[in-house]
């Protein structure tokens, strides 16, 4: 078995048994209004090398991270908008910067509080990137992705489930639509503008493993009307523990599958460490 794929059974196995085990807090008197927050990390690694006779090469790189979390809730409805900005380069030897992180995400849900466990919800998602994206292993580098270019959009009608109040997930009927321009081939067949429709599930955790470690993920998948053995999935969990007040460590591992992109799965690991601040 590779070790890319003993990771992700060891993350699978965690998760669920984090779920088997979680439990509730005693009930508290609601707060209703507004509950934002928002949060900064930035991460930054450096080598340099001066008559190392074992030889080595300079580098450096940085990543920028924003969360923000802005909830409207009131007895009978919540309305949630949570956003994500990651940006990030490196640099080794005398190669040029290279981007290392590049996204911006964005999602609106509005629920219903129709019960104290399953309530309807209607939401919509935007992802995409800001700057262009390149595949290195061709001399020279070739261009493949840039700013909406793809964007994927979702919208989504079902119902959630709170599982616990640290796990939540939904289910429902969706509608995906691509965006692409000039990389059309390679994210849509083709098509500048691909329609999908199908059915959604996207689970939310947050689970505090101990006072200053916390486990986040969020797992989205979508399978398409006209083939439900083919699941897109986008699996973004993230370990993080705080050192200090401004100091965090985190480990990230993003698993990503889309049989129109690429038959195999996409694996990414992070690991930083760097300065955190609450922004709101």
């Amino acid at each position: 078995m590779k070790r890319t794929d003993v990771l992700i059974l060891a993350l699978l196995v965690f998760t669920f048994t984090l779920t088997a085990f979680a439990q509730d807090s005693k009930p508290k008197k609601p707060e209703y209004g507004w509950k934002n927050k928002a949060v900064s990390t930035l991460n930054f690694t450096q080598n340099q090398f001066d008559n190392w006779a074992k030889g080595g090469e300079n580098a450096w790189s940085w990543q920028l991270n924003i969360n923000g979390n802005f909830v409207y809730d009131q007895e009978k409805y919540n309305w949630t908008t949570s956003g994500k900005i990651a940006y990030g380069k490196t640099r080794v030897g005398n190669a040029d910067a290279r981007k290392a992180a590049d996204e911006v995400r964005l999602e609106s849900v509005l629920t219903y509080k129709m019960g104290i466990y399953v309530n309807p919800y209607a939401s919509v998602t935007g992802l995409s990137q800001f700057t262009e994206g390149y595949d290195y292993s061709t001399t020279p580098a070739t261009t493949i992705s840039a700013f909406m270019d793809p964007g994927y959009f979702t919208e989504s009608i079902g119902v959630g489930i709170d599982i616990t109040k640290q796990i939540k997930t939904k289910i429902g009927a969706a509608a995906k639509q691509t965006v692409t321009d000039k990389y059309s081939a390679i994210y849509a067949n083709g098509e500048t503008l691909r329609n999908e429709f199908g059915a959604s599930s996207v689970t939310d955790a947050n689970i505090a493993i101990s006072e200053k470690i916390i486990y986040t993920s969020k797992l989205e998948l979508f399978s398409n009307f006209k083939g439900f053995d083919e699941i897109d999935v986008n699996w973004d969990n993230v370990f993080s523990a705080k050192v200090s007040d401004l100091i965090n460590v985190s480990f990230n591992l993003k698993i990503f599958y889309d049989k129109d992109i690429s038959p195999k799965r996409q694996l990414k690991e992070t690991l930083a460490v760097g300065l955190s601040y609450t922004l709101l």
